[in-house]
């Protein structure tokens, strides 16, 4: 087998070595952008530290193993004798080469130390006419007697100890020598100190200035980050439906790439966009496209994150984006949750109208030839329509794209995109009409959370994805989870449940068959209740639920809201019917409260049931939120729900034998499809119209 490599493998190495040295280098480069004046200086400064003392403790060191290396060579030279310490000893006067020179000479010997892993020290002694004369020679002498010792006649005569071999009173001698020679330490032992501290100085300086870099950039990393537009996957098609916002988005993109040509109109950089709307819209998404389409690096950054609770955090946050995208002269800078930044400015937390204020003098930007082009997009989960927002903020954005949920043909086309990336796990010809009904007002994320959902339950179970498993999955997302060991053991509440429930469905249905004539098939379209069911449901601590479609009529006429009160009081009227006035339980606080606000709207507010039509509701102290009722109002709002609570309890009460055998069929099987309760209403009308003829 060959051995040899692919020479094209070292490449794409070569290629992301040097990428990911750029990346490493831009984002250093982004951080120290953004930083301080202060912290500059104490970076570069430490900087320049970190060379100073390594050079500095090289350099010693460098010194200190030449004089070690001339002691080695010394040592070598001569074979080491014994110490004469039975001689007297003297302290010599001037340079230890003067006296070779001069006085004769019967042996040289050096007695060394070693100080640190390549510096010694050395005591010379000299014995000459009967004495030892101690020398301490400095550097530059011992350097000079280190060459001298190769050609002189003294040369012969060196012998080397190290002082460890000496005997207890020749160390008892050097003790004190050590003593007389304090004060003339030659130069390399009083550096060799310095030097181990100069290069642990440098080490700890590298090390620590590494590691701050890195946690900064790190933490700066998650927190403002440029995304490349080779980094966004997908493209603008991904986002189904929604052609009137993505028009909207294509003026962006035209006025980027034909800035010059606007100019001449008087319409200059920079530009700034706002996106509101529900969310899970896809305001973040598409801002990523456009940044893919106009080839610019987007930056993402919560607006809820700028605020540290500190006057000035979320000014010097928006700074230090300002500095990086002024850097890459060109960009999108995306701020999600910003409604805060919208509010108006006074009466709130200083440090949140420091930020307004500073983020309006950046919206303004210095319209200069060197000004960076930098698009800010700003989204946020309301409207000028739906709450008051501050003017100044709002004249900073010259457009505003208003998102919303998709229609009945956008949540078709939605589903069908989500389920034709794993067409070959679906059943085909699904009938999803029912799954687009029962979405109505929901976002794209959750439908997209809903085929996700049904793709889990599928693997789980292994089966194909059907209408079956989608709708499953619509019930766990929109409702939750669901479970019967709640209300199992309880039969006396789940009774209960299944009367309130059956009372809201029955209510429904006896007018959709006065509407449709008894028309089944429309009735089955048309019914907003999917399931009804006994299970519990920890999401609203229900002991049983309906799943139900959203309506799809944005204008209600009175009867519609009339029809609503009557829907909802069924419950109630349901439980007195079956177990008396004082047999009703507060399962019906929800649906009393959704009647007060029916009724309130219908009364308070649109004027009807009286002779005028005014709007007493915008009378109210919106920044209090009172909402006091006067006398007409209230006593208008009772008589119209004692009259609909009374219409629907006699509804119910024709329906009683009905209601029975419903029940009975529910509490069998927890929970019925609304085409399993059709069914079962028309085999009890049959069986019972049978029983009356033959009677």
């Amino acid at each position: 087998m060959s051995n040899l490599s692919n020479p094209s493998d070292a490449a794409p190495a070569t290629t992301r070595l040097r990428l990911t040295i750029k990346k490493t280098a831009s984002r250093l480069h982004d951080w120290f952008a953004i930083q301080s004046v202060a912290v500059r200086l104490m970076v570069l400064a430490l900087a320049l530290l970190i060379p100073t003392t390594g050079i500095y403790s090289f350099l010693l060191i460098q010194k200190q193993a030449a004089v070690a290396e001339q002691v080695k060579t010394m040592a070598a030279s001569e074979e080491a004798k014994a110490l004469n310490d039975k001689l007297p000893v003297v302290f010599g006067t001037g340079s230890v080469l003067s006296f070779l020179e001069t006085n004769p000479v019967e042996r040289i010997t050096v007695v060394y130390e070693p100080l640190l892993w390549n510096v010694s020290e050395r005591i010379i002694l000299v014995e000459s006419q009967g004495k030892l004369h101690a020398y301490y020679p400095s550097d530059m002498e011992a350097k000079i007697f280190a060459d001298k010792a190769v050609t002189a006649s003294w040369g012969s005569k060196l012998a080397f100890i190290p002082r460890g071999e000496l005997n207890s009173s020749s160390l008892e001698l050097f003790e004190l020598l050590d003593q007389r020679f304090a004060s003339a330490r030659p130069q390399f032992e009083k550096d060799s100190w310095k030097a181990g501290i100069s290069g642990a100085l440098s080490v700890v300086l590298t090390l620590g200035v590494l590691g701050f870099l890195y946690f900064q950039i790190r933490s700066q990393h998650k927190s403002l980050k440029f995304i490349e537009p080779a980094q966004v996957h997908g493209s603008i098609d991904d986002l189904v439906g929604m052609d009137d916002i993505k028009a909207e988005v294509a003026q962006i993109k035209d006025q980027y790439e034909r800035r010059a040509e606007y100019a001449e109109y008087g319409i200059f950089k920079p530009f700034n966009v706002m996106f509101s709307g529900p969310a899970g819209t896809g305001k973040t998404k598409l801002a990523s496209y456009l940044a893919k389409e106009l080839q610019l690096p987007i930056l993402f950054h919560s607006a809820a994150n700028l605020e540290t609770g500190f006057v000035s955090g979320g000014s010097a946050t928006l700074n230090r984006i300002v500095d990086m995208a002024k850097r890459r002269k060109r960009c999108i800078i995306f701020l999600d949750e910003a409604q805060d930044l919208f509010m108006k400015r006074g009466g709130r937390r200083k440090f949140d109208d420091d930020t307004a204020n500073t983020f309006l003098s950046v919206l303004d930007g210095v319209r200069s030839k060197n000004e960076a082009e930098i698009i800010w997009i700003v989204a946020s989960n309301f409207n000028s329509e739906t709450m008051e927002m501050d003017e100044a903020m709002l004249r900073r954005f010259q457009m505003k794209v208003d998102f919303r949920m998709p229609n009945r043909e956008e949540r078709l086309a939605i589903f069908g995109h989500y389920l034709g990336q794993r067409a070959d796990k679906v059943l085909p010809d699904l009938d999803l009409r029912h799954l687009v009904e029962v979405t109505e007002g929901r976002s794209p994320a959750d439908l997209e959370t809903i085929v996700n959902q049904a793709g889990i339950t599928a693997v789980q179970t292994g089966v194909m994805i059907g209408v079956d498993t989608l709708m499953q999955a619509a019930e766990r997302v929109l409702v939750g989870n669901v479970n019967t060991n709640t209300t199992k053991e309880r039969e006396r509440d789940r009774r209960i449940i299944a009367t309130h429930e059956w009372g809201h469905f029955l209510v429904d249905l006896m007018h959709e068959r006065q509407l449709t004539n008894d028309n089944w098939e429309q009735i089955l379209d048309d019914m907003k209740t999917i399931k009804i069911s006994l299970k519990a449901n920890p999401r609203t601590n229900a002991l049983g639920f309906v799943f139900h479609k959203q309506a799809t009529n944005l204008l209600k006429t009175k009867g519609d809201i009339e029809h609503d009160v009557r829907v909802l009081l069924g419950g109630m009227a349901n439980e007195e019917l079956f177990f008396g006035e004082d047999g009703t339980t507060n399962g019906a606080h929800n649906d009393i409260t959704r009647v007060t606000k029916l009724l309130h709207h219908a009364v308070g507010e649109m004027g009807m049931y009286r002779k005028t039509r005014l709007n007493f509701g915008a009378l109210h102290d919106r920044q209090s939120g009172a909402k006091d009722l006067d006398e007409e109002t209230r006593s208008i709002m009772e008589a119209q729900s004692e009259r609909l609570y009374g219409e629907t309890k006699a509804v119910l009460a024709r329906l009683k034998p009905l209601t029975e055998h419903l029940v009975d069929k529910l509490l069998k099987a927890d929970e019925m499809s609304l085409n399993e309760a059709l069914l079962e209403i028309r085999n009890f009308e049959a069986v019972n119209t049978v029983l009356e003829i033959s009677t």
